[in-house]
């Protein structure tokens, strides 16, 4: 009796084993399946890009001489108009005084020689020599002013002081780099956009309409300001086949300084796009595949052209249409030609849950 219960057991659990494995079997064939589909979507790309003060120019020597007197220090913020520098001014004071003599001179000579013309004492010919002589002393003395008036740098514009290259009590001599002067109120954000891309973007920026983006600093944040497209620069890299683009930034609060780096964060529109989750493909020798389930339900390998990668998802501008079924799991488990069940998941809901697939 106990042999024959023992007998109907183990029939059972064999029997109960065997569904089991049968219906694993059954569920594991089963494989998920969807369509590409089109939407319109945006997408956010980085472009590195370099920070540029809008007024940015070296501060240069006008004349030889010992550097007297240094009126800022590197870093402070000056108003236009505001005294830098002053290198050492008594020779040139001298050339003024001594210019302006000889003017006096030939002014007086001048008035003495009318007089005499005036009473046809002298020439008219004689009257015009003097008077080309007062001339010359006159355009001497500006001269000699002008060079007096160089010995004193003043700011151009208002700005921040760079650093310094020549100290208190330097020679210097004509040209000679004292430092540099930024104007941080605006900055000028450089970055290369591909030739594809400028011809997209091309007709839709303007002074009127601009693009607008936002810049990623080197610490990761973004910037509080938000930067206007309204500059393409005139030629393409025939090497990278790319062209700059130029965003003006407001910097009120100077926190952004000529030189500096970051990425240009850009959102790109997308109409009518066809997309299909990434997990759909695989790769063989860097070319995209995905396995397309024909009437018969066989698998066929089919390659894709993929245009742009987004989170999660391909735009595919090639290989592919609407109505095609693409196997969405599983990939790597069946074969060319395999012949398989599947269940078919609206494209809309796949998209929906692939971010919590990601989690």
């Amino acid at each position: 009796m106990k042999k024959t219960l023992m007998f109907v057991g183990l029939c059972v659990l064999l029997c109960h084993t065997s569904c089991k494995k049968e219906e694993e079997k059954e569920k594991e064939d089963t494989y998920l399946v969807t369509n590409p589909i089109r939407i319109d979507t945006i997408i956010t790309k980085e472009y590195v890009c370099q920070i540029h003060a809008i007024q940015h120019i070296e501060i240069r020597a006008q004349q030889t001489g010992y550097l007297q007197n240094i009126f800022v220090d590197e870093g402070q913020y000056v108003q236009k108009g505001h005294k830098l520098f002053q290198i050492m001014p008594n020779i040139y004071q001298a050339e003024k005084e001594s210019a302006g003599a000889e003017a006096q001179f030939a002014e007086i000579e001048y008035k003495n020689t009318k007089k005499l013309a005036d009473q046809n004492v002298v020439s008219q010919n004689e009257l015009a020599m003097v008077k080309a002589k007062l001339a010359k002393a006159n355009a001497d003395l500006s001269l000699k002013n002008v060079h007096l008036q160089f010995t004193n740098i003043n700011a151009p514009f208002s700005g921040i002081v760079d650093y310094f290259h020549v100290r208190l009590g330097s020679l210097v001599s004509e040209g000679d780099w004292l430092t540099s002067l930024s104007d941080n109120s605006q900055m000028w954000v450089y970055y290369n956009v591909p030739e594809a891309e400028y011809l997209n973007l091309k007709n839709k920026i303007s002074k009127a309409n601009p693009l607008k983006v936002k810049l990623e600093m080197a610490n990761g944040k973004i910037f509080d300001h938000v930067g206007l497209v309204e500059t393409i620069v005139a030629d393409f890299d025939n090497e990278t086949g790319n062209i700059p683009f130029r965003a003006t930034f407001q910097n009120p609060e100077q926190l952004l300084r000529h030189g500096e780096t970051g990425n240009i964060v850009m959102d790109i529109p997308l109409k009518d796009v066809m997309v299909i989750p990434q997990k759909t493909t695989y790769e063989v020798l860097d070319k995209k595949y995905v396995y397309v389930v024909t009437k018969d339900n066989v698998l066929k390998s089919r390659m894709v052209k993929v245009g742009l990668e987004m989170r999660n998802l391909y735009v595919i501008t090639d290989g592919l249409k609407v109505g095609d079924k693409i196997l969405l799991e599983g990939i790597r488990k069946v074969k060319e030609n395999q012949k398989i069940k599947y269940d078919f998941k609206q494209p809309k809901y796949v998209i929906s849950h692939l971010d919590l697939e990601a989690e």
